[in-house]
């Protein structure tokens, strides 16, 4: 019996490169180390091609974007995350990751409930948690809240500011409101 996975599709969450400007490579190695389907804004095709990854898929304007064999176009007018997390969820990933520059929450708001986001930024991991989550941290950890959550209570954190905690030491805490999701921000 090999040590060897069997990778089965669409077993781990897809990756999906909207810009990576300025995004740690070895984090990029670690989110491709289980050989996830590949998605990439054109903007970011040649980046992304010349590291040398199979690009499973590339949004674009254009109907015939000529990328590498067998790379689904996927097509967008004006909103390619939009469009690529409608691909993603119509296709019936389960998870997908997403390596962008910027997070507005209002993006991925409608897709929650549809599929399990992580968005990647240069410098943080920002995820939904719905009431009651709950996650072990070591002491000293920044928590960013982006998303209003109300009558937010909060176990195990310090409130440094109105929407960035600190845990208070190593071990879980605990953060319950009153929506069906916020989403938070960890430092990578």
């Amino acid at each position: 019996m090999s040590s060897h996975h069997i990778i089965r599709e669409k077993q781990e969450p897809a990756l999906l490169i909207m810009n990576f400007e300025g995004f740690d490579h070895e984090n990029l190695g670690q989110l491709l180390e289980w050989s996830p389907t590949v998605i990439v804004d054109e903007a970011m095709f040649e980046a992304v091609d010349s590291l040398g990854i199979k690009i499973d898929g590339v949004i674009s304007k254009s109907q015939s974007y000529i990328a590498q064999p067998q790379t689904v176009v996927i097509h967008t007018e004006d909103n390619p995350l939009q469009d690529a997390l409608k691909f993603l969820t119509g296709e019936q990933y389960p998870a997908v990751n997403i390596i962008t520059d910027t997070f507005v929450a209002k993006d991925y708001a409608l897709y929650v409930e549809r599929i399990d986001i992580v968005v990647f930024t240069p410098f943080k991991k920002i995820f939904p948690v719905k009431p009651g989550f709950s996650k072990w941290q070591t002491a000293g950890e920044e928590i960013e809240i982006l998303l209003e959550a109300n009558n937010l209570r909060v176990d195990g954190l310090i409130p440094i500011t109105e929407h960035v905690f600190e845990t208070e030491k190593e071990g879980f805490y605990t953060m319950t409101f009153d929506q069906s999701f916020t989403f938070i921000a960890e430092t990578l």
